[in-house]
């Protein structure tokens, strides 16, 4: 099992803050499931990758397209939000294997809907409400 590492997340700035610095640490082609709950920051670090990515205009939760398609820097990047999922073999009629075999950032929010269809994760990022923020627990990427 990987290390992880844990950040306290003071507010939504720092959860972009920290998207931004994990945009520098990642490989071009990574499978990295976002777990939290509702409002936990998952679209808010999402949003912060982005950013530093390059992505400009509105940033928003996949929530009802499922995906959202980036290309920036000479990169492709693939938001999912599989949270309105009612079936894993769902994932099987957007090509899901087509989007994952591509030389891409995937980044999975809900990935739990798709138990069973879904590969192992490269990269699991758990994030969870705080008294004051949230916390954020990350594989060992050397941060």
């Amino acid at each position: 099992m990987p290390m992880s590492n844990t950040f306290e997340l003071i507010d939504s700035d720092a959860t972009e803050k920290f998207g931004a610095k994990l945009w520098e640490k990642l490989p071009e082609k990574a499978l990295i499931f976002l777990h939290g709950d509702l409002g936990a920051g998952k679209t808010t670090l999402v949003r912060g990758l982005l950013r530093a990515a390059g992505v400009t205009g509105a940033i928003k939760s996949p929530t009802y397209a499922v995906i959202e398609e980036y290309s920036v820097a000479q990169r492709k990047i693939f938001h999912f939000d599989l949270y309105r999922l009612a079936d894993a073999e769902e994932l099987e009629w957007i090509g899901i294997d087509d989007y994952l075999n591509q030389n891409a950032l995937c980044l999975i929010e809900w990935s739990c809907k798709g138990a069973g269809v879904l590969p192992k994760a490269d990269i699991n990022i758990y994030l969870t409400h705080q008294e004051n923020g949230r916390k954020l627990e990350i594989d060992d990427l050397n941060f």
